[in-house]
């Protein structure tokens, strides 16, 4: 029997790329359930990382994104760009499932992500403070990898973070 199983088994060579991927993303493409008609939509949204490298967006109320995460939590984050030259599919990209957490303002936490999050994307300053804008993380629960052509990986939490546990 022919195996067609498409992905590799795990190495570090991956996880790696994965969190590489995470670190350098400056955006991404953000797939929700639009409440209203669930149907399914993709935003771009910025991005960041928390102190443990798990990626962060700021986004405002007025976004039909948020509203949709906010009558459901379940999302999709889709992070990695082509190059400039070559096949678009060539280029690594990483797809997280994830549930997304609004941050409160006015918690430890939200401080502690508006310090960071402004550290790393600085012109945020803009608007981090507007009424209408406030972080959220994403609690990963899996990740597919693709690598290019011919190399795809699934992902745990644990693979990407390997100090996290899994609930």
């Amino acid at each position: 029997m022919t195996n067609t199983d498409p992905y590799r088994p795990i190495d570090e060579t991956a996880c790696q790329m994965a969190r590489d991927l995470i670190g350098c993303a400056t955006f991404g493409a953000l797939a929700v359930l639009r409440s209203e008609t669930t149907m399914p939509s993709v935003s771009r949204v910025a991005l960041a990382t928390d102190d443990q490298g798990q990626p962060v967006t700021l986004i405002s109320t007025l976004a039909d994104h948020t509203r949709a995460l906010t009558a459901n939590p379940a999302c999709a984050l889709l992070i990695g760009e082509p190059g400039n030259t070559g096949d678009p599919l060539t280029h690594p990209r990483l797809t997280l499932h994830a549930t997304a957490q609004f941050i409160a303002r006015g918690t430890e936490e939200h401080d502690t992500l508006r310090t960071r999050y402004l550290s790393l994307r600085p012109k945020a300053k803009l608007y981090v403070d507007f009424a209408d804008f406030g972080f959220v993380t994403f609690a990963t629960s899996d990740a597919v990898l693709n690598g290019g052509f011919g190399k795809a990986w699934r992902l745990a939490l644990t693979d990407i973070w390997p100090d996290q546990r899994t609930t």
